[in-house]
């Protein structure tokens, strides 16, 4: 039986590996494949950009002073975005789900606020908040915040019935079921809502930067194409693809460290 599961282990170490290999082998053929394009001139390098275009742009940036600032700037509003909009979503999502009155209310609301494009109300931010960072981090929370409570709520609601009447049964109160069976019962679509929180409020804090920033690596794209320098906009979606992907690992590593406990 041990050797058994130590070959699952085993086969299933390699499968990731082969996984691995895989993802790497796409995206070096890919910027292989795009250098020698734009080197034989048969993509136009100005459109287009290159890799090697982009890591010079991005070598410039940093030798000016600028790189990690912009890279700080949106790392900051994004985190800041990202925490307000899970603590508010998870408390709002425990008010819906604890008062049915409440949660019929504003049902509705929840469903249009989340329809609307929020970056039509961009403009209306920046008459009220300012053209500053509170305006870009208030965007992101717009963003994110409903679908936090959302997938949160629904969270809460797929949890079995029959262990909630069984609670019930033992004259539990409403706190005792919410905090030892509805949550933890919930882990997984917690976690899930923190993945998708993450990737909402890093597009919320880029088209606020869009909008009113003159740091971080939206403004870097915006105003790449502003100046038509495609590569400075290239660069910028670059780093922004490396930080969104250090964000979400960030988040599956957090989510393996909780799984031990």
């Amino acid at each position: 039986m041990c050797s058994s599961s130590q070959e699952i282990i085993k086969k299933q170490k390699r499968f990731n590996l082969l996984v691995l290999l895989a993802q790497i082998s796409i995206i070096a053929l890919f910027i292989i494949l795009w250098e020698v394009l734009t080197r034989y001139n048969i993509i136009n390098s100005f459109i287009f950009s290159s890799p090697s275009l982009i890591l010079k742009t991005i070598k410039d940036l940093a030798l000016q002073g600028n790189l990690f600032n912009h890279i700080l700037t949106t790392f900051y509003e994004t985190i800041i975005a990202f925490v307000l909009g899970i603590v508010l979503g998870f408390i709002i999502a425990i008010i819906l789900y604890s008062f049915k009155f409440i949660q019929k209310v504003f049902d509705p609301f929840l469903t249009l606020i989340n329809s609307l494009p929020k970056v039509a109300l961009g403009p209306i931010l920046i008459i009220w908040i300012g053209a500053n960072m509170n305006s870009i981090i208030v965007m992101a929370l717009l963003i994110n915040l409903i679908v936090s409570i959302i997938s949160i709520y629904n969270g809460f609601l797929q949890v079995d019935h029959n262990k909630i009447t069984l609670l019930k049964s033992f004259k539990a109160s409403k706190i005792q079921i919410l905090t030892n069976l509805i949550i933890p019962s919930s882990y997984k679509t917690i976690i899930s809502s923190l993945k998708l929180n993450i990737s909402m409020s890093l597009i919320g804090v880029i088209m606020g930067e869009f909008l009113v920033s003159k740091e971080g690596l939206g403004y870097l794209i915006m105003y790449g194409t502003q100046v038509f320098n495609l590569n400075l906009v290239m660069s910028g979606i670059f780093l922004l693809l490396i930080f969104s992907y250090i964000l979400y690992k960030t988040i599956t590593v957090i989510e393996k460290k909780l799984i031990k406990f």
